[in-house]
């Protein structure tokens, strides 16, 4: 029996590659013989870095860069092993998580440290680029990652503008002389998965910026702000397209990839599917196992279960999912294509408990293996 594993991490328990090996574990103490191959899943957002650097025989590096308040933050971010693609987090450079409650304010928070990274991994002769953009504390629409990586973005005195949104508004012009030139060579697969336009109603300042610490006076001003940079910019790139989906996302961020770099914004997951191959490995298995931390009637909007579970059907093969625990509405997934799916909690317990580590890697070995015994039996029968 061939069986295929990608589940996506356990957030605060266990990793993409930790919970595929613990379901290697209850496979192979009911059927030692079983051909498992686990490959890393994520979904364009956090986790991503570690499930795909350390699944495709890559390695991680760490550097010292500018956090979103101009401090020096430690970022991940991997190299895969063929030595040309970087996987980056925006979040681990610029990320909201990476200020207190209290100072959190758009106008100062900037994506420098985003274009640090960036650079990093060019020099290190990386040419193509997996980037996450969630979970951002921006809203600069990327001029610090630009400022980063040598564009000018500059005031009436042809100086730098400050960092932070409150940068936009000194903008007069934006000059590439000095621009990294390796990054001319480079391609950016972006991980959107919002379709947020750069300005508007459903701009990132209207819908984001609250939740960054914007009161309704900066959203205006931003919002303004962003405008005006967008039309400095078409001066770069007739193109650079406001209305785009996905302009908004991270801030503005989007905007900037798409405007000044050869990048394209697409769904997390099928970055992911794609970039790991799985496809590949799925139309020869024989069972496809998938899951997440917890199973909801949100899985099917996008998540990586449902990407795993789409493949499988195409191939026409049976589909199992685990998961931390699971919700009445998770019954949609059985729709697309989820076969059956098992909730790995084992008996009452806090929260706390049941996402310690070792606790959940002993619950998902005990539940596969139950599992697989039910499908050793019939396998006896027939």
């Amino acid at each position: 029996m061939k069986v295929v594993i990608a589940i996506d991490s356990l957030k605060g328990s266990l990793s993409s590659l930790e919970a595929g090996n613990a379901i290697r574990q209850g496979i192979q103490n009911v059927m030692p013989e079983a051909q498992i191959c686990v490959r890393p899943l994520a979904d364009g957002g956090e986790g991503t870095v570690e499930a795909l650097t350390l699944g495709m025989n890559g390695h991680i590096e760490r550097i010292e860069v500018t956090g979103p308040l101009g401090e020096k933050v430690n970022c991940d971010y991997g190299i895969l092993g063929d030595g040309k693609t970087a996987i980056i987090e925006m979040s681990g450079a610029a990320g909201i998580t990476l200020v207190e409650e209290k100072d959190r304010n758009p106008l100062n928070t900037t994506t420098y440290g985003v274009g640090e990274v960036i650079k990093d991994a060019i020099l290190k002769g990386c040419r193509h680029f997996i980037v996450g953009i969630g979970g951002s504390a921006t809203n600069d629409g990327g001029i610090g990652m630009l400022q980063a990586l040598g564009f000018g973005i500059l005031d009436k005195e042809g100086k730098q503008v400050p960092f932070g949104a409150k940068g936009l508004k000194d903008i007069k012009a934006i000059t590439d002389e000095s621009v990294i030139p390796q990054l001319q060579d480079c391609t950016f697969r972006i991980a959107c998965d919002v379709t947020n336009t750069l300005c508007g109603e459903q701009g990132c300042s209207a819908i984001y910026g609250p939740q960054k610490g914007a009161t309704p006076t900066m959203i205006m001003q931003m919002d303004k702000w962003l405008a005006y940079y967008a039309e400095i910019s078409k001066e770069k790139n007739p193109k650079a397209n406001t209305n785009q989906a996905g302009t908004g996302a991270a801030g503005g961020l989007g905007f900037a990839f798409l405007s000044f770099t050869n990048a394209v914004l697409e769904s997390g997951i099928k970055i992911v599917l794609e970039e790991t191959k799985l496809e590949e490995y799925i139309k020869d298995a024989d069972i496809v196992i998938t899951g997440e931390g917890r199973l909801d009637g949100q899985t099917i909007m996008g998540k990586a279960p449902i990407g795993v579970a789409g493949i499988a059907r195409k191939y026409e093969k049976m589909v199992l999912a685990f998961s931390g625990c699971v919700t009445e509405d998770a019954v949609v997934c059985n729709e697309y294509g989820i076969d059956a799916y098992f909730p790995i909690v084992r008996g009452i317990s806090t929260l706390q408990e049941a996402m310690n580590s070792d606790v959940a890697k002993k619950n998902m070995i005990a539940t596969v293996e139950q599992v697989f015994r039910l499908i050793q039996y019939k396998r006896k029968l027939t």
